[in-house]
């Protein structure tokens, strides 16, 4: 339940942040706004670990395959492809495409097993609630 609630969340934040970025970038650049949300992500995650965790820093270095350090790398990227489609399409079409698109990159992962996440057998009900959400998309953007 907790799990579910949190998902909410996420998700809720994502669509507010996205629309935050965006408001941002027309005052600045793309990027700076970019920089500046990654920054004060920083600063917000670095004030979490010194009144949580506060182990080592530099444990992030042992992560193998080194490849998955690259998270921060993606996280621009998707800071600005948000910023974007949110500014091109509006939030509502966008966040319909990102979550879309989220949810099947993610099924494959784990149909594949990519990334070190177990491997799992196909369904045909998660093929076909994928379905459905694109058909969600043709329904939506019907005039």
């Amino acid at each position: 339940m907790i799990g579910l609630l949190i998902a909410l969340i996420s998700g809720a934040l994502m669509s507010v942040q996205g629309v935050f970025n965006t408001q941002v970038t027309k005052v600045s650049g793309i990027w700076t706004a970019g920089a500046f949300v990654q920054l004060t992500a920083l600063i917000v995650c670095l004030g979490a670990w010194s009144l949580t965790e506060r182990t080592s820093l530099l444990r992030v270095f042992r992560v193998r395959p080194g490849y998955m350090l690259l998270g921060g790398v993606i996280g621009a990227f998707i800071t600005y492809t948000v910023i974007r489609s949110m500014d091109l399409l509006g939030p509502a079409k966008a966040v319909m495409l990102i979550v879309t698109a989220q949810l099947i990159v993610a099924y494959l992962i784990e149909l594949f097993g990519w990334f070190g996440v177990e491997k799992q057998p196909w369904e045909w009900r998660k093929g076909i609630g994928m379905l459905v959400m694109v058909a969600g998309i043709l329904i939506f953007k019907w005039k």
